[in-house]
């Protein structure tokens, strides 16, 4: 089987006083039209076809000096547009009777109107070539000479006197794994676990702690306290609102979780299963709680992770995670009792520290459980039965080694 993958790469661009004048009016013509293309497809839910149909001869007429290629960037931004305000409002998100179009990207559909070359990006607007020198970075460097294929869609930004420029690369990567093997994931508030299994039988699991409900409930706790008894729209708070790192950091951590499951896979040639939780059912599960509750169930980040592993060159698989933390293998019912456990764990820098971890641990028909390594444990099972082959899970003391693993540390060992 072969599988698509995508990057796209962020480059400062800038031009001079000409280069800069013509992307501001350019800028300006596809602010209107992304405008009015978007209260249309609201009103009459018009899709891109027809946008293009009712729009294109229309702007054409109206701007001749703008490249067509932009004109149909303009109206599939604005499909994009209505159709997310639409499902917004399906979930009662949205607040106002059409999208506001606050900022722009100017999108040009394919590779006729621009090109990339000696180091500058090559426009065509109006009859003429203008061209913006691009800031190369190592990142870019990698994908442009790194076997990777630059795709035809280019998206501009103006950012101040400079503009960053959008460059999609691709590549088709073989992904053949043994369908025996598996790397099974549980995704919890504070860590993710994830069970390796080996020609169908369980080999080991790995603990990933990653402290994301912590870290939630820490900066939930920090914008109380910078908000408490002032407006929002204050400015000095909006100030200490943005330099908290939240997104910042979790996208890190998850990151990191994502590479190491990924090099699990790679290693035992394995696919990897994920308990599949969607948005309504985090809804569902905040019906009737208190706020601080919903905001952590809302910041469970199983989508995320599936979404950072899809794009990785494995194969990924969105397994029913229903059950699968309340009974066993062998389908007993199992409930569990809190355990903490302090120890101290050597890193990958050397130093010893000291570590707390959380357990839930139960006991069902002569088996000692965790319930994380539960339902991963099921997950990887349920995914092999689905495939037709018979798996198990050794239940035996040392049958499958347990190891923990710190996004920030690596692999750490306990004492």
């Amino acid at each position: 089987m072969r599988k698509q993958v995508a990057r796209t790469v962020a480059v400062n661009c800038f031009g001079n006083r000409f280069t800069r004048q013509i992307l501001k009016s350019a800028e300006d013509a596809y602010r209107r039209m992304v405008e009015e293309m978007v209260r249309y497809a609201v009103e009459h839910g018009a899709s891109q076809a027809t946008l293009h149909r009712v729009f294109y001869a229309k702007f054409r007429r109206e701007y001749p000096w703008l490249p067509t290629r932009l004109i149909k960037g303009a109206y599939r931004d604005a499909a994009r547009r209505a159709k997310s305000f639409r499902a917004m409002k399906r979930r009662g998100r949205a607040y106002t009777e059409a999208p506001e179009v606050r900022r722009v990207t100017l999108t040009f559909a394919d590779a006729q109107d621009w090109r990339l070359e000696g180091g500058a990006l090559k426009l065509r607007i109006g009859g003429k070539w203008a061209e913006l020198r691009c800031s190369g970075h190592k990142q870019l460097y990698r994908y442009l000479y790194g076997g990777w294929r630059l795709a035809e869609e280019l998206r501009l930004r103006r950012a101040g006197r400079r503009w960053v420029a959008y460059l999609s690369f691709k590549r088709e990567f073989e992904v053949e794994p043994d369908p025996r093997n598996v790397v099974a994931v549980d995704v919890n508030e504070d860590n993710v676990t994830a069970a390796v299994f080996v020609g169908g039988v369980l080999k080991e699991v790995w603990r990933i702690e990653t402290g994301l409900g912590r870290m939630a409930i820490a900066y939930a706790e920090r914008r109380r306290r910078i908000t408490e008894g002032r407006h929002p729209s204050d400015r000095e708070v909006r100030t200490k609102l943005k330099r908290l790192r939240e997104r910042r950091r979790k996208m890190d951590v998850l990151r990191k979780a994502a590479k190491f499951i990924e090099r699990l896979a790679e290693e035992h040639n394995a696919a990897v299963a994920i308990g599949k939780i969607t948005q309504r059912a985090k809804e569902k599960m905040a019906e009737d709680k208190g706020r601080r509750l919903r905001h952590r169930i809302h910041q469970w980040s199983v989508r995320t992770l599936t979404k950072l592993l899809d794009e990785k060159p494995i194969q990924v698989a969105e397994v029913p995670e229903a059950g699968t933390s309340s009974r066993t293998p062998s389908g007993a019912h199992i409930t569990f009792t809190p355990l903490v456990i302090r120890t101290a764990v050597r890193g990958a820098s050397g130093r010893i520290r000291p570590l707390k971890m959380r357990l839930r641990v139960g006991r069902a028909g002569g088996e000692v459980w965790e319930r994380d390594v539960l339902g991963a444990v099921n997950i990887g099972l349920r995914y092999l039965q689905m495939g037709g082959v018979v798996a198990s899970a050794p239940t035996g003391a040392h049958a499958a080694r347990a190891m923990l693993m710190n996004p920030r540390l690596g692999p750490i060992i306990i004492y």
